[in-house]
Formats: structure tokens, sequence, C-alpha cells
């Protein structure tokens, strides 16, 4: 997950080496960290990686043109938010139609000013971590700085139709620290606060930019990860319980905090609905709460559905 105060990322995609050698020497003062992509398909790829705030596309480019690139960009959930600047060598009226309707945010035509091209990025950065913040500001949870559960159910479903369509893995995870009522019973609810807070700095410090973590309720959390087989996702996991388990806590030098995951990469009987990744993925967690706590267990399809709720289990 990137933090929200690392300076902006401007991706460049143009099979010009000329142009990404004049953008890096002319911006290099901006405070605009710029990624460089020679053609589209490798574009797409480092887009879905690196998730930029700003997107800089060359119309006419072989193999993938800009129009395609753009079309996939904003098929894409991950990045169909991502401002893009189009750039050609021609200023065709017909191409700068088709470059808004496909939904650019601009378009600038070569041989550009470079203080005017200067310009519009800044003000395409600033216009979107303006819309960003409020778009966020709703589906944050206010204590952790997670995603809420809101987002979750809706990113959830979103990130399994791409899964579908494309044939790539994508694994959830659904968390839960362990006896966490008797922790705040011990402790108090500073002290809980504290914990969800710690937690969700692991988190962040061990998941990917496009990662989503979310606060599912209490002490419950759900991670999506979109590209991760159920190994990988079980991988990241382990080091979460580890990190967790060896956490020391400043103001709680007596606390011993850990949690139990559960991992799934399908849904329960092979349904791809999002109620039956999570229901999955409950089993998963249920077992590890069952089996001792403290661990990482994987779904399937031979974990039974007797489970009391979680907020019972502890």
């Amino acid at each position: 997950m990137r933090p929200q105060d690392q300076a902006p990322i401007a991706l460049l995609i143009d099979d010009s080496p000329y142009i990404h050698r004049l953008l890096a020497v002319k911006l290099k003062d901006e405070g605009i960290e710029f990624l460089a992509a020679f053609s589209g398909p490798e574009g797409l790829e480092l887009a879905e990686v690196q998730m930029p705030s700003i997107i800089l596309l060359d119309v006419n480019m072989p193999d993938m043109d800009g129009f395609e690139v753009l079309r996939r960009l904003k098929a894409d959930t991950r990045t169909m938010g991502i401002p893009v600047i189009m750039l050609s060598g021609q200023a065709k009226s017909t191409d700068k139609v088709m470059a808004f309707e496909l939904g650019a945010m601009d378009f600038v035509a070569k041989p550009f000013d470079v203080h005017e091209l200067r310009a519009r990025i800044n003000s395409a950065v600033r216009l979107t971590q303006l819309m960003r913040l409020l778009e966020n500001a709703a589906r944050i949870d206010g204590l952790t700085g997670l995603w809420n559960r809101a987002y979750f159910n809706e990113r959830l479903e979103a990130e399994l139709s791409v899964a579908q369509r494309k044939g790539g893995p994508i694994s959830l995870v659904m968390c839960d620290l362990d006896h966490f009522k008797k922790l705040n019973d011990t402790f108090g609810h500073p002290a809980g606060d504290a914990v969800l807070q710690g937690f969700a700095q692991v988190l962040r410090q061990e998941l990917r930019a496009y990662d989503i973590a979310c606060r599912y309720g209490g002490e419950e959390f759900a991670l999506i990860l979109p590209g991760a087989t159920i190994q990988e996702a079980a991988g990241v996991c382990e080091r979460v319980r580890a990190n967790v388990e060896a956490k020391s806590w400043r103001k709680y030098p007596k606390l011993a905090v850990t949690g139990s995951f559960g991992v799934t990469a399908s849904g329960l009987s092979g349904l791809n609905d999002a109620a039956s990744w999570i229901e999955a993925a409950d089993r998963a967690l249920y077992a590890a709460k069952s089996g001792g706590r403290n661990r990482v267990r994987l779904f399937d399809e031979r974990l039974g559905a007797e489970q009391q709720p979680l907020r019972m289990a502890g």
C-alpha cells in the first residue's frame, strides 16, 4: 500500500527514447518520480503494479497504439481512475475526440512546450489527489487508516470479475486478532486501539502497493491479493503473523498479541461470487482458530460448515 505522502509517480508510455530523456531532464525538479515504458503492453503491466498518479501516453506506437492502451486502462478496475494525458505528433480533431471519449483527461500535441506540459501534469496530479481524498474519506476506517468494510465489499466483487476475465490468480484472506476481548478487558480499550493500529501498520509494511487491506469489523480484517496464488498469499500471511507475534508495544510492554489467518483462492464449492469466497476464507480462519490460533490455514472443501461465529471464537 502506497503511503499518502509519497512523491507522485508519472508513468510515461512512449516508444521514443528521446521523449523519455527530454521529460526526465526537463521535469527532474518537479518532485515527480518518472517510470518509463516503451510499449503498450509494458505500460499496462507497470500501471497495474505501480499504480502511478498520472500516465503520459503516446498515441502512435507500434503493435499496440495509445488508444488501445487507454481502452484497457479504463476497463481495469485497478487503473481506471488514473488520469491519462495523451501525447501525439498529430493534432487531428478526430484523435482528440476519440481520446476524450475513451476517458483521457488531456491531449497534448508534439512538439509540446515543456512548460505547458509541466503545468498540465501538475494540475492533473493536484486534481487527482483532491478527488482521491474526497472519494476515500467515506471508505477509510478512522482508527486504522485501512479501507473499511463497505469498500471491501465493492472491491472484492470488482477484483473477482477482473480475475475471472483475465484468468489470473487471486487470493482472499480473513484474519482475526486472537483473544481480543480478553485483551480489552485486561489492558483497556486504549490498548486494544493501539493493537488494531499496530496490526494495520504491519499490513502496510508487508503488502504490495496494489493489495487491498480492509478492517472488516472489530478485530477482523480482510485482505484481497490480486495476482497471488494461495501459496503466495499464505507466505504473506506467515510474515504478517510472525511480525505481529514479535512486535513490542511501547506503552503496553506486557502485551502479547497474535493473529489467525484463513486463506482461499476459490469460492465455496467452486462458486465465484463474493459471498462464496468470504465463506471459504471464514472456514479456513475458523480452522486456524480451532487448531490453536496464531497460525495460517488454507481453505479446502474438507473444512466443515460447523463453525461458531468468530466473535465467539476470540
